[in-house]
């Protein structure tokens, strides 16, 4: 097993691969496809073992980490990882597969393509979508019909963000990095913005936004199946992380509309020569967050459109050669 270090700001996995979690504006859940959202600050990671004495016993047997959200809020994943060794990344939410739609407690890969590949994915926003989209990855309680988790199973057990890592088989890339480069390529974040930012939680869908899961151009035996590390990260709301740790939860971000009056920036990525993994069924027609709503009979102020000028889209990357 790879060895998993968690850090308050980062879970390190392995020698090469890293995670980060950030907190994002809430895109509007409104039909559209919505450029990148900025990120608006890591959130921090605490170990489950340094609260023995308060957490839910199970969660000290599995192990793992907890993060503090509000409910309704949207995060992103920003991941590092050695463009000269690169990693296999399965991750789940609530147990089900963010590529695959499956659920999914296995240690294993599986085709057609399950996991990403880091790089040259760097980031990842929400599940698969489609047709160079996802679903915003939205932070809900447990037990009221709004989680990934129960669109598939029925139940809301699990709960929190899971992630399994995966080496390659030996001999296939470099052991070492080649002479005048840096280990680490990719990156934990995209650019930041400069704006502020009673039960535990899973993840629910959000809005649409473009991002491509791009596919396995190595192909899945190229993974060292035998060679993995895992970790889950359990979701806090507030008055569960102000009772656990004693610390006041950071401030909540601001909403799309807001950010886009004040001029700020959103993103995009050069990737027209990349391609796109298909979505499952059940993904393409997710019942979202606002979805749910409207059944309860609640307002959701999350459908109202936003609209983005174009000259506030920044692209990141490199622009393909013209061939």
């Amino acid at each position: 097993m790879l060895n998993v270090v968690i850090d308050k700001n980062m879970v390190q996995i392995g020698t090469r691969f890293a995670v980060a979690f950030y907190r994002t504006l809430r895109i509007p859940d409104d039909g559209r496809a919505y450029p990148l959202p900025p990120g608006l600050g890591r959130i921090s990671i605490f170990d489950v073992k340094d609260y023995a004495a308060k957490i839910p016993p199970d969660w000290l047997e599995e192990g793992g980490a907890f993060i503090p959200m509000y409910q309704r809020e949207a995060l992103w994943l920003g991941f590092r990882a050695a463009a000269w060794k690169p990693n296999a990344v399965k991750i789940t939410v609530g147990g089900v597969n963010v590529i695959s739609g499956k659920l999914d407690h296995s240690y294993t890969l599986n085709e057609p393509q399950d996991y990403i590949v880091s790089p040259e994915q760097i980031w990842l926003d929400g599940i698969n979508a489609g047709h160079g989209t996802i679903r915003q990855f939205v932070a809900m309680p447990l037990g009221l019909g709004y989680t990934v988790e129960s669109l598939v199973t029925g139940t809301e057990e699990f709960g929190g963000i899971q992630l399994t890592v995966f080496e390659p088989k030996p001999g296939i890339f470099p052991d070492k990095p080649p002479p005048k480069t840096t280990i680490e390529h990719g990156r934990l974040g995209r650019p930041q913005s400069a704006v502020p930012v009673t039960q535990q939680m899973g993840i629910g869908a959000g809005g649409i936004m473009k991002q491509k899961i791009y596919p396995d151009i190595h192909g899945i035996n190229v993974w060292n199946q035998d060679s993995s590390g895992r970790i889950t990260i359990h979701i806090l709301n507030t008055g569960q992380f102000r009772k656990i740790t004693g610390q006041e939860p950071p401030p909540t971000s601001i909403d799309a509309k807001t950010y886009t009056e004040h001029g700020l920036p959103w993103f995009s990525l050069y990737e027209e020569t990349k391609g796109d993994v298909r979505p499952p069924d059940n993904f393409q027609h997710v019942k979202t967050v606002s979805m749910r709503d409207k059944e309860l009979g609640r307002d959701s102020y999350f459908h109202q459109s936003v609209d983005v000028d174009e000259a506030h889209v920044r692209k990141l990357g490199s622009k393909p050669d013209d061939d």
